[in-house]
């Protein structure tokens, strides 16, 4: 079942940067979907944003907008999030999945999540 591995996270003040990168454990040649998740300690996975598999079509999570750009590689159906302005509201493990573009949530019939790369924003 296809999984993502998911690196760039770290430890950052507030207010730095980070670049998250997510890229499929298996090849795949038809075009994905690709969204990053989030989930903070005590909290539930929320969507924070999703591109659409030809990579023109990009949606958000009300409270990373102006901040955060996700982008993809094409032909290798990897996919980043470029992480702007961090707050320590944005503490959590970042993860990579199959996403539903207009409603940031998980694809249906994926499940396979991956370690996830955790990201702390703390002075």
């Amino acid at each position: 079942q296809l999984q993502f591995v998911e690196s760039g996270g770290g430890l950052v003040q507030p207010g730095g940067s980070l670049r998250l990168s997510c890229t499929p454990s298996e090849f795949r040649r038809d075009l994905l979907q690709i969204g990053w998740f989030r989930q903070a300690p005590g909290k539930e996975r929320e969507g924070v944003s999703c591109i659409g598999d030809s990579g023109r079509r990009k949606n958000y999570a009300d409270s990373v907008k102006g901040r955060f750009t996700i982008s993809r590689d094409i032909n290798k159906n990897t996919a980043y999030l470029q992480m702007n302005s961090l707050e320590p509201e944005d503490t959590a493990v970042y993860y990579c999945g199959l996403c539903v573009l207009s409603t940031l949530t998980t694809a249906r019939g994926f499940g396979s999540w991956g370690q996830g790369t955790q990201v702390t924003v703390s002075s």
